[in-house]
């Protein structure tokens, strides 16, 4: 094993350390435990009717970062406020509703003096994540979240690794609890992800199927003749077969007019050709599940059909692929 290999399992194994420290504390009994305290701090911030304005410096404000975004990507409003620049215009920042969350290992960071102070003066709650538990941040917050001593990953011990990865799951932790406390679903979360991978993860199959004019389908009574006609027109290389009621019979495929080639074709009843158990999705199902079953059956359209078993559209491999979640 190489001695760069060494270097990274060491460091793994420490920082697992950390997180192991952390789960360790949170578990524990008390009502001054972590468990605790952190119930508390879910409470504060999920009652702030404003935003939850996350702060820090150094390699904690960069952590304070990721964790605002997280919020604000999982429906809780929050901003990044640089503990450094609120002393000069930033505070105007933190307004009344607000809540503030401030990252400190030490706890002793002059910088956030400026944002203790004013949220003591216009009673905004703070909420710490500290490591010492009698530090000025520790003393100034509402709610204090006090982590377990770790060591470093770095041998002098002096660059922050462990701790910033304690504050990050920390950080994570209390996102996941505040959108758990909302009841925060799939397609609240795709509000705030509507492009790019996620959003095409979460895209429901009514979003992208044909509809309408753009649906190919003809009556259970047609000719095949028909039929063809509905295909050529729609371009989507099927026509779905309905019933009076809109009821789905059947389909009628590409695949369909091969097996069933001959001069008669066009003269026959599409009920002597069609499909009659199509693969079928309903309407709010994801894009994901649709791809999976397209895939699974080997067929590239399924009809979007009702509780009833109406015809209410039809989704095409390509609509899917179109979406880049092949």
């Amino acid at each position: 094993m190489t001695a760069a290999a060494v270097s990274a399992l060491r460091t793994l194994k420490t920082e697992r350390e950390g997180l192991a420290a952390l789960e360790a504390a949170m578990a524990e009994q008390g009502a001054d435990g972590l468990g605790a305290r952190f119930a508390r701090a879910v409470g504060t911030l999920g009652a702030a009717r404003g935003r939850v304005i996350v702060t820090g410096v150094g390699k904690s404000g960069h952590v304070g970062r990721k964790i605002a975004a997280t919020f604000a990507s999982t429906g809780r409003p929050a901003s990044f406020v640089h503990a450094a620049e609120a002393a000069h215009g930033d505070l105007g920042m933190i307004q009344d509703g607000d809540c503030v969350l401030a990252l400190s290992w030490s706890g002793e960071s002059a910088e956030l003096a400026a944002i203790t102070a004013y949220a003591r003066r216009f009673a905004i709650p703070l909420v710490a994540i500290t490591a010492k538990a009698d530090g000025a941040l520790a003393r100034a917050a509402t709610v204090a979240l006090v982590l377990p001593a770790a060591e470093e990953a770095c041998p002098n011990g002096l660059a922050p690794t462990t701790s910033t990865t304690m504050q990050l799951a920390l950080g994570d932790a209390l996102a996941v609890a505040l959108l758990e406390a909302r009841g925060f679903t799939a397609l609240d979360f795709r509000v705030y992800h509507p492009g790019g991978k996620l959003g095409a993860l979460l895209t429901s199959v009514e979003e992208v199927m044909h509809v309408g004019a753009r649906m190919p389908v003809v009556g259970a009574g047609a000719t095949m003749a028909e039929a063809m006609a509905e295909m050529t027109a729609k371009g989507l290389g099927c026509a779905l077969v309905c019933e009076a009621d809109g009821r789905l019979a059947g389909i009628v495929t590409d695949g369909d007019l091969r097996r069933h080639a001959g001069p008669d074709l066009p003269t026959r009843p599409v009920g002597a050709v069609m499909s009659r158990a199509p693969r079928v999705v309903p309407a709010e199902a994801s894009a994901v599940e649709a791809l999976d079953a397209l895939r699974a059956h080997r067929v590239t359209q399924l009809a979007v059909v009702d509780g009833a078993g109406r015809a209410r559209g039809l989704v095409h491999l390509h609509d899917l692929l179109k979406l880049g979640i092949a």
